[in-house]
């Protein structure tokens, strides 16, 4: 489906399946996209202001340099979607899934990510300053280039992700749990020089 147009104010699409539709450039304002069904979707150049998806299910779906502020994604599950270039400002994520997918130079600064879960997801280059994401579930995630500069991680899960450009001087990591590879990288970071054991 095309577009018909290029304004959606206060549309309800509760529930509605969205599979196969093409959107460019629409700005969605205060549209109730609650436990739509996705697979497929495209939305380039969107921008959606106040809305809800909560419980909706996203697969294989874009939404590609998108804006979205104030928006609710309680629930929301997206699996294999590519979010490139997207902003999120003012957003809600509680349980929030994402499986997979590439969300690279995704715009996620100041975002509220405690109850959120990331698994094997694409997040290069990604802005995640200033990120709330204690408790979060991070695991196996690409974060190479990614700016985490003040981000709160302490107590989150981050096992299998790409730590390499994380500077632990500059984050919260307090209780987080990491793996054996992560350790010597972040211990690396700080400048330690890890060795063998020293001899009897």
């Amino acid at each position: 489906m095309s577009d018909p147009e290029s304004d959606v104010r206060g549309a309800d699409w509760y529930g509605e399946d969205l599979s196969g539709q093409e959107h460019t450039g629409v700005a969605f304002s205060g549209v109730d996209l609650s436990e739509t069904t996705d697979d497929g979707a495209v939305f380039t150049d969107c921008t959606f202001r106040d809305c809800r998806f909560n419980l909706s299910r996203h697969t294989e779906a874009a939404f590609v340099n998108c804006t979205f502020t104030g928006c609710s994604f309680f629930q929301a599950e997206l699996t294999d979607c590519k979010l490139t270039g997207s902003t999120f400002e003012r957003c809600t994520f509680d349980l929030m899934t994402v499986t997979r997918g590439d969300w690279s130079f995704v715009g996620l600064r100041g975002a509220d990510l405690r109850r959120a879960v990331f698994a094997g997801t694409r997040l290069r280059e990604a802005d995640l300053t200033g990120a709330r994401a204690s408790g979060a579930t991070l695991v196996n995630l690409d974060l190479s280039g990614a700016e985490l500069h003040e981000a709160d991680l302490g107590g989150a899960d981050l096992r299998g992700s790409d730590l390499s450009t994380l500077d632990p001087r500059t984050v919260v990591l307090a209780g987080a749990q990491i793996d054996i590879t992560q350790a010597v990288a972040l211990v690396t970071a700080l400048g330690l020089d890890v060795r063998p054991d020293a001899p009897d």
